[in-house]
């Protein structure tokens, strides 16, 4: 390797920021997103879990647990990372859950609840479901629909069979109505039941009010959740619902939500292909979820994401970093529990999970490079703030895609420039290999799951879709104005103004034919929309043409980020870090004179 290229790839890597468009030192203090101490949270727990700490909730007679330890852990954990008490005890109850803790215990004196204990340790307020928001998707309702809807039903006294205005004393609070026929066979199914389905509707209508897609995973937890507030959460019910010990009204609860929200019944983890009950952690996460306190919309969204470990993540909404979308890097947090759950595969062997890691990485994305990237910077600037097993596997199963994309872009770069191509022109090949990835991935994936043969060009991706701004006319990211042709099965068709002239079109004059084939254009387009996640296509170009001399540093950035308009540069930022990482370049090349 020569001291061109050499000088390049350790200016790009130097600084982890200058990695990635997305202010990810803000993430390390909670500021935007809060999935760097989602995963702080798991790296805690986690290195619990493997000492060999016990968490599972039981009804012990005594004061505290071992789980209250490890919750405390993660607790702190997240709240380095800028986590709220509330988002804290929510990250841990959660990963305390798919690392394998109960979501609840106990007879009446020792009833314990995996939500409520982490909320008590965080210090955080009980405020209930209404106060939970869902997480953003464009925009953002919150449980107050489900509570609202269940209230009003009550009164309506659709929810049981019972009359609370004929239950005899003696038997109103007790347990002949607890433990017997009309607690256990009539009351908390029905209530359970008929409250999680009404809350659970009430919550998509909510999205759907709000002109955005409900969530059906976020909607039946909320209506379970908001069940769970008012059912007996841990009841036993009657043997035609399931086995004694087996099925409680929280699994009934879970039951109805995933049916009225259309969710699965079995759920499959990503990596480990583990097989997950629907109905029973729709159940769990609800009785997370209603005890938990007032957790806010980006750490309802790091809770969301972590579903998208999840494969079916995609048909139950639940976010977006399961991929094959990569999205801006606030949002990775699915991998903090498919590594969990590798981990606990391999009895904490990170070299065994780290092969998950990058075989979910290399089959699940539409550039399986970026993404492993992407994971690797996430991980790395997560370590800033609290190593453990989590992020030590994360960067162990991507650091040889990254250093492998970088240092075939710098000498790329190195053979380009010296053959007499501008820093510009190695850019814009460079992204038209990223563009190539996308439409090649794409198409493949979708056809695939729709059963056609499908091409996938992208003619036109630049700004300035409506606006003429020099801001959206530069970065097409805030305006993009795409033209797309898409081939299905030899039949081509022409979708030109994806998201000013064809989304609208298709769906206020209920173009039925445009709605079935936009998702085939619209994927790809997000996926390069979103790219400023990974900007190595821009820096270490501009570090090589530093390092050989080829214009000072900031003439190097602006060209380099010119180059990249029409894909990595699809918002502002790439052509400030292109500059520190050729002064780097430039300063290393200095030191490394006569070497």
């Amino acid at each position: 390797m020569n001291n061109e290229v050499y000088a390049a790839v350790m200016a790009s890597i130097s600084s982890i920021q200058n990695l990635t468009n997305d202010r990810i030192e803000a993430l390390t203090k909670g500021h935007g997103m809060t999935n760097i101490g989602a995963i702080c949270a798991a790296n805690a727990i986690s290195t619990e879990l493997f000492r060999g700490v016990n968490i599972q909730l039981t009804d012990e007679d005594s004061g505290s647990l071992e789980i209250d330890h490890v919750l405390k852990k993660g607790i702190e954990a997240a709240e380095e990372a800028g986590a709220s008490p509330a988002n804290a005890a929510l990250f841990a109850a959660t990963i305390c859950y798919f690392a394998g803790s109960n979501a609840q215990a106990g007879v009446p004196a020792g009833n314990r609840k995996l939500g409520a204990l982490a909320r008590m340790i965080a210090g955080a307020d009980r405020t209930g479901v209404i106060a939970v928001p869902t997480p953003k998707s464009n925009n953002k309702v919150s449980g107050f629909a489900a509570v609202q809807a269940i209230y009003n039903a009550m009164a309506e006294g659709k929810l049981t069979r019972i009359d609370g205005r004929k239950l005899p004393l003696g038997v109103a609070g007790g347990p002949l109505y607890g433990h017997n026929t009309l607690g256990e066979d009539i009351g908390f199914p029905e209530v359970a039941m008929n409250s999680a389905r009404v809350g659970t509707e009430a919550m998509m209508q909510a999205y759907w009010g709000a002109g955005i897609s409900a969530s059906p995973i976020i909607s039946a937890i909320l209506g379970a959740a908001a069940a769970l507030e008012i059912v007996h959460p841990d009841a036993f019910v009657g043997e035609e619902y399931g086995g004694f010990f087996e099925v409680n009204s929280a699994y009934l609860a879970g039951k109805a939500a995933c049916q009225a929200a259309g969710i699965p019944e079995k759920l499959h983890m990503r990596g480990t292909d583990e097989e997950y009950d629907s109905f029973r952690l729709v159940g769990d996460l609800g009785v997370i979820l209603k005890d938990i306190g007032a957790p806010t919309v980006v750490g309802m969204m790091s809770f969301g994401e972590m579903l998208c470990a999840f494969k079916e993540s995609v048909e139950i909404g639940a976010g977006f970093s399961g991929g094959p979308i990569m999205p801006p890097l606030g949002h990775m947090t699915a991998d903090a529990i498919i590594v969990l759950r590798a981990l606990i595969k391999f009895e904490g062997n990170t070299e065994q999970a780290a092969d998950i890691v990058a075989e979910v990485k290399k089959n699940e994305w539409l550039d399986p490079e970026i993404a492993a990237v992407a994971l690797n910077t996430i991980a790395r600037k997560t370590e800033q703030v609290r190593r453990g097993p989590i992020t030590r596997t994360m960067i162990l199963g991507t650091d040889g895609v990254r250093s492998a994309a970088i240092v075939r872009r710098a000498k790329k770069a190195y053979e380009d420039i010296k053959a007499g191509k501008s820093v510009e022109d190695v850019v814009m090949e460079l992204d038209l290999e990223r563009k190539k990835t996308v439409e090649t991935r794409a198409a493949a994936m979708l056809g695939a799951m729709t059963g056609h043969d499908i091409k996938i060009e992208i003619k036109k991706l630049v700004g300035g879709a409506r606006r003429c701004h020099p801001f959206t006319n530069s970065y097409y990211g805030f305006d993009t104005d795409a033209d797309i042709e898409l081939t299905i099965d030899g039949k081509v068709f022409e979708l030109l103004g994806l998201g000013q002239n064809v989304i609208p079109d298709a769906i206020f004059n209920d173009r039925k034919d445009l709605l079935e084939i936009i998702p085939l254009a619209a994927i790809p387009v997000s996926e390069l929309q979103l790219s400023g996640h990974s900007i190595i296509n821009i820096t270490v170009p501009a570090a090589v043409a530093a390092a050989m001399k080829v214009t000072d540093p900031k003439d190097v950035a602006k060209l380099a980020e010119k180059g990249g308009k029409s894909c990595s540069a699809a918002i502002p930022g790439a052509r400030e870090k292109a500059v520190d990482v050729a002064k780097l370049a430039v300063r290393i090349m200095e030191s490394m004179e006569g070497i």
